[in-house]
């Protein structure tokens, strides 16, 4: 009876997979800061919530007073 964790944050290369696009597309979407992602040292890694943005698949994470 182990709690599994999920991953928050895919690799690019996850990412382009999950997309269905091609890996140089998704770094290129990373260098235009069309695809949200976080710098961890040397490693890109894009949160998952980015990518269901990104497909329309949550409403956009807006600032609430």
């Amino acid at each position: 009876m182990g709690s599994e964790r999920t991953a928050m944050v895919v690799t690019v290369p996850e990412a382009a997979r999950l997309l269905g696009i091609s890996r140089t597309h998704a770094y290129e979407l990373v260098s235009r800061s069309e695809l949200a992602h976080l710098r961890l040292g040397r490693r890109i890694v894009i949160p998952k919530h980015a990518i269901e943005a990104l497909l329309g698949l949550t409403p956009e994470l807006r600032g609430v007073s």
